[in-house]
């Protein structure tokens, strides 16, 4: 729906746009994988506190809000290697139409956290089951 909007008003200037749509789903696996790892972890429902923990700062610092030369030299590595930046960068590059190469690397790397979630997951499951 916020590709639809987007088209309404007129604020999207590349056909690429369209891609935007597998890419949240592509989103939607990155972190559904790293969420069902971490969940294996988790011994009760107050746990669950640690994801607020992890949320809020990525969501502050994802480079949404502010773009990544707004923060120090320090910080600007670590805002990078969110899941959340590397999202962001990828549809804000499709609704640009600022398509290139480069945005294999936030594919390769949601691909990669999905997957890796998966396999976490999946063990951690198949111990806990067996015990």
């Amino acid at each position: 729906m916020f590709i639809v909007v987007m088209a309404i008003m007129g604020l999207i200037s590349s056909p690429w746009a369209i891609f935007a749509w597998p890419a949240a789903l592509l989103i939607g696996f990155g972190f559904a994988g790293v969420g069902m790892g971490l969940t294996t972890f988790m011994r009760s429902w107050q746990d669950f506190e640690f994801v607020q923990l992890a949320i809020v700062p990525m969501f502050l610092f994802s480079g949404t809000f502010y773009p990544l030369s707004a923060y120090p030299e320090a910080i600007r590595w670590l805002v990078e290697i969110t899941p959340l930046y590397q999202a962001v960068h990828l549809v804000r590059g499709l609704t640009t139409g600022d398509v290139s190469v480069s945005l294999l690397v936030p594919v390769g790397y949601l691909l990669a956290l999905g997957a890796a979630g998966l396999v976490v997951a999946g063990r951690r499951l198949g111990r806990l089951l067996l015990r």
